[in-house]
């Protein structure tokens, strides 16, 4: 073996470098496992934090507001699926999202916006996580959006409320704002009952936004509750029709119908004019938006006269078959004139209803104790709540003195001096229809019939059924509220209309009458507000539209029209009444 290989044979030493490659790796090993053991054992719940706020989120489902229906199930509010698009300003200026102009035109253009200002709500505070560009847009314009592909600008599901009878019920069923909570009418009553809870759970999501596992329930979810009406859409529609047809054909500057159940109280109708499209926020205007059947007062006039002469035959101060002398067809109370358009003389209680004779019943009135006339107008509703729970109801107004003159008394008879609704008057006139039982009224479809009230005994109601069938007969004040083969008892009424310091040239007609009288069903009131020209009275102006809707929803529900017995016995106790 040569001396040079016996040199390679002998150890070498380790070089200094090996030693620290070996150190540095050991160090950092042992960084390694100290850190990881710090993480898992001294300190975890940083981490876990951090971990949880990347991917953890609360997640809510989405909840439609419950219909409302009619009684018949037609579709009067129901709630369809929206988008709204909105904005991540700080996303949109990180991603260069101003680079292609035309995207965001175009984006203005089919939002309908001005571009500039548009811009704007994205460009002032580049720091913003969140604006809405618009609420409730359409799902074709949803997608046009989606397909721009801008960066930062997003879509999130929402609802709309939908009215698909638009103005035929716009003040009764109400709106929703643009948050889908009820601010009018029926919407805003039932609003909580309409409204659902959305549940919402706790969930971990991965990077690109699916949820990878379910951890908890934050909140229980609660479905939202349909609203079944009393309303009967098909005489609903009938009803506005003809109110805005007379409106419209009198000049009329606004009108209300209310048909109510005679035999359960549930509003089967209640129409204003003038009305909107509750579809269209740009229509939404306070004075049509007022649901004026029942937030609207007005003195009723004549249309009060059936119970005056009902309170003087409870009272016993007068009978059903009593003759009143009312020549010379006036009378002074007080420095003040009473007065009839003629001189009827002696009058029987049907003949004062069907002369509508102020003369008549101011005689009624001061004949009885002006506390029985109150009572009695109190205990039918007037001055008083209907029940039916609908915001803005006003009670009306009844004076309370402590002295009445004669004159007061006698105007207190014929509808002067108090305030009624066009809901209270149905209200009362379908007490008497139903024999003197008084039932609160339901805006609601309801399953079993209510507990009333006995407020008139079942004689007077009848009797005074009975004398008001002559007003729409030949020689009454309403011809034009007759119906062939349906006998209606009704009143007309014409009032001045109050203002500052007495009373002004404008009119108020009403009518508000039952049908059948052989078998009453229907109660009906109309009121149209301040007609122009020369045809301004109740029989001219209101009795038509009761004639026509009476007609057509005895007809819709199947009212048999009177049979020949019964009309023989009606007309033999028209003549005892007589």
């Amino acid at each position: 073996m040569s001396k040079q290989a016996k040199r390679n044979q002998k150890a070498q030493p380790i070089p200094w470098r090996l030693y620290v490659v070996v150190g540095f790796v050991c160090l950092l090993f042992t960084s390694l496992v100290g850190r990881a053991a710090y993480i898992q054992l001294i300190e975890p719940d940083k981490l876990r934090r951090e971990s949880d706020m990347r991917t953890l989120r609360t997640s809510s489902s989405d909840v439609q507001r419950g219909l409302i229906t009619d009684r018949n199930g037609e579709m009067l509010a129901v709630s369809v699926p929206v988008q709204a698009v909105y904005a991540d300003p700080k996303e949109v200026h990180d991603k260069n999202g101003f680079a292609d102009m035309r995207r965001w035109q175009a984006l203005a253009d089919v939002l309908h916006e001005k571009p500039d200002a548009l811009i704007s709500r994205v460009q002032d505070n580049p720091s913003k996580r969140f604006t809405y560009l618009k609420r409730q847009i359409t799902p074709a314009v949803a997608e046009y959006i989606r397909q721009l592909k801008l960066p930062g600008v997003y879509l999130k599901p929402e609802s709309r409320r939908y009215y698909p009878a638009g103005e035929i019920t716009a003040q009764l069923i109400g709106v929703t704002n643009i948050d889908d909570l009820g601010i009018e009418g029926i919407e805003s009553t039932y609003n909580n009952w309409l409204t659902g809870t959305p549940a919402k759970q706790k969930v971990r999501k991965s990077r690109d936004g699916h949820v990878v596992e379910r951890l908890d329930i934050v909140q229980e979810g609660e479905s939202p509750n349909d609203l079944v009406l009393s309303i009967d859409q098909r005489i609903q529609q009938l009803a506005y029709r003809e109110l805005k047809r007379a409106t419209e054909m009198h000049q009329a500057t606004s009108g209300s119908v209310v048909v109510i159940d005679v035999l359960t109280g549930e509003v089967l109708a209640m129409a204003n004019t003038p009305s909107y499209n509750p579809n269209s926020r740009d229509d939404w205007q306070s004075f049509k938006m007022r649901n004026r059947a029942v937030t609207d007062t007005f003195e009723p006039g004549s249309t009060v006269k059936p119970f005056v002469v009902a309170a003087a035959l409870e009272s016993g101060t007068v009978k059903a078959s009593d003759i009143i002398p009312t020549s010379p067809g006036w009378m002074r109370l007080g420095g003040r004139q009473v007065r009839d358009s003629n001189n009827y003389g002696d009058m029987s209680l049907t003949k004062i209803l069907v002369k509508s004779s102020n003369m008549g019943v101011a005689k009624l009135s001061l004949g009885m104790p002006v506390e029985q006339l109150l009572g009695t107008y109190y205990s039918i509703g007037l001055g008083n709540y209907s029940g039916i729970g609908l915001p803005g109801e006003s009670a009306g107004l009844i004076q309370e003195k402590h002295r009445w003159s004669d004159f007061e008394r006698a105007t207190l008879a014929f509808g002067y001096g108090l305030t009624t609704t066009t809901l209270q008057l149905a209200r009362m006139y379908a007490t008497l229809g139903n024999g003197g039982v008084l039932y609160p009224a339901s805006i609601l479809k309801l399953k079993q019939k209510p507990e009333g009230q006995q407020v008139l005994s079942p004689q007077v109601a009848n009797n005074v059924m009975n004398m008001l069938v002559g007003v729409t007969e030949q020689g009454g004040t309403a011809r034009k509220a007759h119906i062939d083969g349906y006998p209606v008892a009704g009143k007309t009424g014409t009032s001045r209309k109050a203002v500052a310091g007495g009373y002004g040239d404008d009119y108020l007609a009403t009518f508000a009458g039952v049908a059948p009288v052989n078998n009453p069903r229907l109660a009906i009131a109309v009121v149209i507000n301040e007609p122009k020209g020369d045809r301004y009275y109740g029989g001219d102006v209101s009795a038509p539209v009761f004639s026509k809707v009476m007609a057509g929803a005895l007809q819709m529900l199947n009212v048999e029209p009177i049979s020949t017995r019964e009309q023989v016995q009606l007309a033999a106790n028209l003549r005892e009444a007589e």
